[in-house]
């Protein structure tokens, strides 16, 4: 299970990654020199996809090693979940960068997957408190 829970974690690096790439584009693209964070529309909807990413990671990460650490369910249910967030945040940036209003849909998919990692990392440490 944790070679997947690596995989996973290695995608988000790379989904950072792409966003930040992003960002360095809309930059050239829109004049924005740093260290400015504002500018035209494209470029701070490149540049708050990537931030946006950035703090949801900050979230996803811990909840996914710990659903991986203390699997209290079946390892499938966080290898998807684990995979979906992946999914539902490349949608979001694609949707931020093509139209604010166009992220809705990638955030409501990695949202619930965050959120099922984060009731199985609960559910697995509250199990390994009670029996230890």
């Amino acid at each position: 299970m944790q070679v997947h829970a690596a995989l996973i974690t290695l995608l988000n690096v790379l989904l950072i990654s792409a966003a930040m790439f992003m960002v360095g584009r809309a930059r050239g693209i829109h004049g924005v020199k740093a260290p400015a964070s504002q500018g035209p529309e494209g470029f701070e909807r490149a540049f708050r996809a990537h931030m946006n990413t950035i703090e949801a990671t900050v979230m996803f990460l811990p909840v996914l090693w710990l659903a991986t650490t203390y699997l209290p369910v079946p390892a499938i249910y966080v290898q998807i979940a684990g995979y979906v967030w992946i999914v539902g945040r490349a949608w979001y940036l694609v949707g931020y960068l093509a139209d604010a209003g166009k992220r809705s849909a990638g955030f409501l998919v990695g949202f619930v997957a965050w959120l099922a990692l984060l009731v199985i990392a609960s559910w697995g440490v509250i199990k390994a408190l009670i029996v230890a």
